[in-house]
């Protein structure tokens, strides 16, 4: 139920791709000869994210490349070579070393995407101190419960957020000692343990000799919400740097001229690995942008930047589709060559509209918070089966598995036959643990595999097709529905711009499958327009498949990493709590 392949030969793509043997490139010792392309700390000292990504290429042939190219929300630019972000980020460590924080104590970023975070992000990786980002979006009570779990030791925020959302949150978070603010400075810096960024970054030497790193030092921590309670703290670690490195290089394809452009926030994993991690460790030019998704923005990036690798995700693909094309077409992108998308699977018809739009297809990829990095990647020079995740990267073995009552598993070995995804526990950017939740972190395994929570099957040729989370997968009249497969045929139709679909209870059927559609400009809704979506989906799915329902609303929820929230739009049908909605692309 999918378009036909895309067919991709690389001896027709403007740059030779990176991954030209895919098989060649899945032989033994993949990951130790991913980590020679790294430097490591002089002196054989280890191994550590900021070096990789900064130092390297500031004392080297790189030193006055573009490294990152800041946008406000005018559209002014900010830009850092890389010795200039280089030195930047020795002065954040060395402010951080002035005050006491020292390894493994954790630095909350809580700011837009400003050059400050960027900084602070990579001075804390230098200082071994760990770097915890949040969404600037986010309401005093969550931002208040991850400062708590992480024990942050350090925030750095604006004084407008601070006034806003955090002030009033300090008496309860005892082991917050620090807050850095960036703006204007003013009365807030006489707030003891209050400090303006400026001034701290003026007074500090721009000069930072990293210490020793193991590799298993931890980095990085990120927040994932749970489908209820607490959200949890996934530990990264210093080692993680080789597979944001390579697989930058391989599944975006990044080269050494690239102009890349990462739109998620590094308040969510991808922002990070992807925004600022993997694209300086490459050496490439990474663009950021402070702005919100407005499309004319964004194609108007495109355009004078210059971009020519393009990582977004699938709820803003889905709102330049509604925008429609015509809209596109009003600029031109002649260094725009690679597109990819993660969050939420990309249903096919973004894959298509890609080609239709841009001449170029998106690229889906598939990975999580606790894989650290890209794991599945529909790749440069590999054909696109589009509504397919692709293929696993090189040195990721994946697998589709049931579990036992006895809590080991069984792999599947029959193409199509569905199950859980699974992945072979080892590569570099695996979580080490929930912080403060180690029953938790032990679930997650069995028999040696991560286990993802999603379900997936693998066809004949080892592309693996999404679907649904465990958890949202329908059951109805002893058929498992998977809701992406539903979204994806109701957003064939001309009138749909998004789609989510539930389980809703059913005293016969067990449950019944509803869909919520929100409609594209120009289409109203009507009894007789969802009676047409109801034939139209009948019509391709099948009877068993289609929904029974259809609801029209003005908005589908969506996390700002493209996952539609479907536990959400449940909770909502059913007068259910809605549980941890911090996520949300709406913000508070």
């Amino acid at each position: 139920m999918t378009p036909n392949a895309i067919v991709k030969s690389a001896s027709k793509l403007e740059v030779t791709p990176n991954l030209l043997d895919y098989d060649a490139a899945r032989a033994r010792g993949f990951w130790e000869h991913a980590r020679e392309e790294l430097d490591g700390l002089p002196g054989d000292r280890g191994l550590n994210i900021a070096h990789e990504a900064v130092d390297r290429h500031a004392f080297g042939a790189r030193a006055d490349h573009l490294a990152l190219r800041c946008l406000d929300k005018r559209r002014e630019v900010h830009d850092f070579t890389y010795a200039e972000l280089g030195a930047e980020a020795s002065r954040f460590a060395n402010a951080l070393r002035g005050l006491g924080v020292a390894k493994g104590d954790l630095v909350g970023v809580l700011a837009g995407r400003i050059p400050e975070l960027y900084v602070a992000a990579l001075g804390t990786l230098k200082n071994r101190s760990v770097f915890s980002p949040l969404f600037s979006a986010f309401g005093p009570e969550p931002i208040r419960t991850r400062l708590a779990i992480g024990n942050a030791m350090a925030l750095v925020t604006t004084e407008l957020l601070y006034e806003r959302k955090v002030a009033a949150l300090r008496p309860s978070l005892p082991h917050l000692e620090h807050v850095i603010l960036v703006g204007e400075g003013g009365t807030e810096t006489d707030v003891p343990g209050t400090y303006d960024y400026r001034r701290l970054l003026e007074a500090a030497d721009d000069v930072f000799e990293i210490g020793p790193t193991d590799p298993e030092d931890v980095a990085l921590v990120h927040f994932t919400s749970g489908t209820t309670g607490k959200p949890k703290g996934a530990v990264h670690v210093h080692g993680a740097i080789v597979s944001h490195h390579i697989t930058g290089r391989l599944a975006l394809d990044l080269h050494p001229d690239d102009v890349f452009w990462c739109t998620a926030d590094p308040g969510w994993v991808t922002g990070t690995s992807y925004g600022i991690i993997s694209p300086l460790s490459n050496g490439v030019t990474a663009i950021a942008d402070e702005g919100d998704f407005e499309a004319q923005r964004w194609y108007g990036i495109l355009e004078s930047e210059r971009v020519s690798v393009w990582y977004t995700a699938p709820t803003a693909i889905r709102m330049m589709m509604k925008a429609g094309v015509e809209l596109v077409r009003e600029h031109e992108f002649p260094a725009l060559r690679f597109l990819a998308s993660v969050g939420e699977p990309l249903h096919p018809a973004g894959v298509v509209w890609g080609e239709e739009a841009f001449g170029l297809p998106f690229h889906d990829n598939w990975w999580q918070t606790e894989t650290g990095g890209i794991m599945i990647a529909n790749f440069a020079a590999m054909d696109i089966r589009p509504g397919s995740m692709g293929r696993p990267m090189p040195g990721v073995e994946a697998g589709i598995v049931h579990r036992r009552k006895d809590g080991g598993v069984d792999e599947v070995t029959t193409p199509g036959e569905q199950g859980e995804l699974a992945l072979r526990t080892g590569w570099p950017s695996m979580f080490r643990a929930y912080l403060g939740e180690s029953e938790r972190y032990e679930r997650c395994f069995a028999g040696g595999w991560y286990m993802t929570g999603d379900l997936a099957f693998r066809d004949a040729d080892g592309y693996y097709w999404f679907i649904g989370r465990a958890d949202d997968v329908i059951k109805s009249s002893g058929h498992l529905i998977g809701p992406f497969e539903v979204e994806s045929v109701l957003l064939e139709h001309p009138a749909v711009a998004h789609a989510g679909v539930i389980g809703k209870p059913d005293p016969v059927a067990g449950e019944i499958v509803k869909a919520f559609v929100t409609l594209k400009p120009n289409y109203v809704p009507s009894r007789e327009l969802e009676k047409e979506l109801l034939a139209h989906a009948r019509v391709r799915l099948g009877a068993v498949v289609a929904p029974k329902e259809i609801s029209f609303t003005d908005e589908v929820p969506a996390t700002r990493s493209g996952k539609i929230m479907r536990r959400l739009l449940k909770a909502r049908e059913l007068g259910l709590p809605e549980g941890d909605v911090s996520t949300l692309e709406t913000g508070e």
